[in-house]
């Protein structure tokens, strides 16, 4: 395969503390992150209709975004374009979905030729959000411990095994707070993007691992090595991911646009814990700590 140009590092000119210090310093932030929203707002994430409940209305009109915010009793949470002509996904917090409709047809004004303002509509219950919401978080608690079992089975030493643990964890915490800030809500496809980043952040540590203990060579050159098919690897997929967001969300598909931009945002939360923080514990581990 090829690889993208990647130099090479002087990880001699670093100690394992300046190398972990960043990767540990974004982690601490995103915990304060999580932290300050979950004291302010009840959840650390805001959630989505899926999780908190609500209606959905699929509009086709010819007003304006600022004519459908102003055409109902309640605020609506969020109005998107679907790339459509004149077509809007309309959601509230609100479960009275005929009373929703209705302030839809009265108020706004139908497409030339369509009898209808409402084309779709969809209500989900605060009671069935919130067990969807602990599904889905026990989904992510499920893979995320799997993979850590696993990762213990394929190295057997514990330094290693916690390298890699910390960094897939670091790699979850970063995204969830980056999502808080660019208020992205928490909805069954977004989580459906958390897990695919637990496989994506494992891949590299565990090529990074692999290579530093189970191949011949010395630490640096096994290092090397392992830089230029991680990072290629996953500077390919972040630029697919990249480009999936930019698409979708001209196309006004938020949730791929959602979905791209957290996995985009995790990868390269990944690249900086695999090469920093893992290394510098694997570092510790084979000069320093006790092999065992």
């Amino acid at each position: 395969m090829g690889y993208f140009d990647v130099p090479e590092i002087e990880y001699t000119r670093y100690s394992n503390r300046q190398l972990a210090a960043i990767p540990l310093a974004f982690l601490a932030v995103a915990l304060a992150i999580l932290l300050i929203a979950y004291t302010v707002y009840g959840t650390p994430v805001a959630l989505g209709m899926d999780f908190a409940g609500g209606t959905e209305l699929t509009v086709e009109t010819t007003d304006s975004e600022s004519a459908i915010q102003t055409a109902f009793d309640e605020e609506p949470e969020s109005i998107q374009s679907t790339g459509a002509s004149n077509q809007y996904i309309v959601q509230f917090t609100s479960e009275d979905q005929q009373a929703l409709t209705d302030q839809a047809e009265e108020n706004l004004a139908p497409l030339e030729g369509n009898d209808e303002v409402v084309q779709e509509t969809s209500s989900t219950s605060a009671s069935f959000g919130a067990q969807a919401q602990q599904t889905a978080l026990l989904g992510i608690v499920v893979a995320f411990v799997g993979m850590s079992v696993i990762t213990f089975l394929l190295f057997r030493t514990f330094v290693p095994s916690i390298a890699i643990i910390l960094s897939a964890f670091s790699d979850l915490v970063i995204p969830l707070a980056f999502m808080n800030l660019a208020n992205i809500p928490l909805t069954l496809g977004t989580v459906a993007g958390l897990l695919m980043l637990i496989g994506y952040s494992v891949d590299s540590d565990i090529l990074l691992n692999n290579h530093i203990l189970r191949r011949g060579g010395s630490f640096y050159e096994s290092t090397n090595e392992a830089i230029r098919t991680g990072v290629t690897m996953t500077i390919t997929s972040m630029i697919a991911m990249l480009v999936m967001a930019i698409a979708a969300t001209i196309m006004g598909v938020e949730l791929l646009a959602s979905i791209g931009t957290i996995l985009f945002v995790g990868l390269a939360a990944d690249l900086m814990n695999t090469y920093m923080l893992n290394l510098s514990l694997l570092r510790w581990y084979k000069f320093e700590g006790i092999n065992r």
